[in-house]
């Protein structure tokens, strides 16, 4: 059977960790979010997946190449150009991206599901297709009913007695809601579709396809389904979903690494003295990292892997990518410490080498960052001494 895989978006409200991490990328302690929908569609015999890609297409594609070591198909769709001997992104939106794969070649030629690339999902998919086929229907969306005071941050779907889709709500409040059941970014297609999808133009599903069949009265309805559905379409979700995962909120998501005491991870060869550290799980510490003593971590926290945590420094309900260096003293709490940004649980993000604090938190791989914190030490003893 047949899929797609949503991937050309740039993540702008993931910055600033799509900067060089594309959304279908970013890692759920330290495996790809695309690679366990991946597990998924495969799990319920979707075999031959489309995937359209864009910004840092590249990267998508180097990493999942094939498909074969995940035991599926993958076709890539390009949207964009080539400039002066570079790729230039240039998606053609969700219903577009859709319409160019099936212009190419008649690709969908039976009952399809398309997903988005960025939300972890533990979804019955094939109970999600009987009731498709059941209803008759061309175009059906997955939804989930949420708490109600819960519904301001996400697209509501309207539906009539029968499940019939009558109109959608994009984030309405709490007073204006018809309804609790919310847009999951999970949809199941007839070929049928593309008679409502215009060919080499840029189209929404949600924004434009979506209203269209409303307006045509096409046979186009909800299936609300109960399951597991993680959003990390911003910097707070993903700081959540980690969290839950290492929380075992979120159920479907393991853990990696061996459990050396109760709520404490590691991956391979991390040095640390754990009579001479304090730490609290859940944490999850990837492999070659170095813990100092004196140094303490706070659970949830995640810290990945060729990281630095220096005598003194402080790690409490954080996330910390790979190759990161905390210098001694440092506090963090609810902080996400990526590259040379540091982003609070809100989204805020501080960019450490124009702040002038990339001498404290700093990259593993710097040759000079011993130097440059010697020197610091330095100015701080003798500012010390001089008062």
């Amino acid at each position: 059977m047949k899929a797609m895989i949503l991937a050309a978006g740039k993540g702008t409200r993931v910055r600033p960790i799509t900067y060089t991490i594309p959304k279908p990328l970013i890692p759920i302690l330290q495996k790809p979010v695309m690679e366990f929908l991946l597990e998924l569609l495969r799990q319920h015999g979707f075999d031959e997946i489309m995937v359209n890609v864009s910004h840092l297409a590249h990267e998508i594609e180097g990493y999942f190449r094939d498909g074969q070591r995940f035991g599926v198909d993958i076709g890539y769709s390009f949207e964009g150009s080539i400039v002066d001997g570079e790729l230039v992104g240039a998606a053609l939106g969700s219903a577009g991206g859709l319409r160019k794969i099936q212009d190419f070649n008649t690709f969908f030629d039976d009952t399809f599901v398309v997903l988005c690339g960025d939300a972890l999902i533990d979804l019955d998919l094939t109970a999600a297709v009987k009731q498709h086929k059941a209803k008759g229907a061309i175009a059906t969306v997955v939804t989930k009913k949420v708490p109600k005071e819960d519904v301001p941050s996400y697209g509501v779907v309207v539906t009539n007695e029968e499940g019939k889709i009558k109109s959608f709500q994009e984030k309405p409040s709490v007073e204006e809601a018809l309804s609790t059941d919310i847009n999951t970014g999970i949809y199941i297609f007839e070929p049928e579709i593309f008679d409502y999808i215009p060919s080499n133009q840029e189209y929404d599903i949600g924004g434009e396809l979506f209203p269209k069949l409303v307006e045509k009265n096409a046979p186009f309805y909800a299936v609300s389904m109960d399951f597991e559905w993680v959003d990390i379409g911003k910097v707070p979700d993903y700081w959540q979903a980690v969290r839950g995962v290492l929380t075992r909120e979120i159920k479907n998501v393991n853990i990696p690494g061996t459990e050396v005491k109760p709520g404490i991870y590691i991956g391979l060869n991390v040095a640390v003295n754990w009579d001479k550290v304090e730490i609290e799980g859940p944490v999850y510490i990837g492999g070659m990292t170095k813990i100092e003593d004196g140094a303490k971590i706070i659970g949830p926290a995640m810290i990945g892997p060729n990281c630095y945590i220096c005598s003194g420094a402080t790690v409490d309900n954080s996330v910390i990518f790979e190759y990161s260096r905390l210098g001694e003293g440092i506090r963090l709490v609810d902080k996400l410490v990526f590259g040379r940004y540091c982003v609070d649980k809100t989204g805020a993000a501080i960019d450490l080498q124009a702040a002038a604090l990339d001498w404290l938190i700093t990259d593993t791989r710097n040759n000079h960052s011993e130097q440059e914190l010697d020197e610091h030490q330095v100015i701080k003893d003798f500012l010390k001494e001089d008062n």
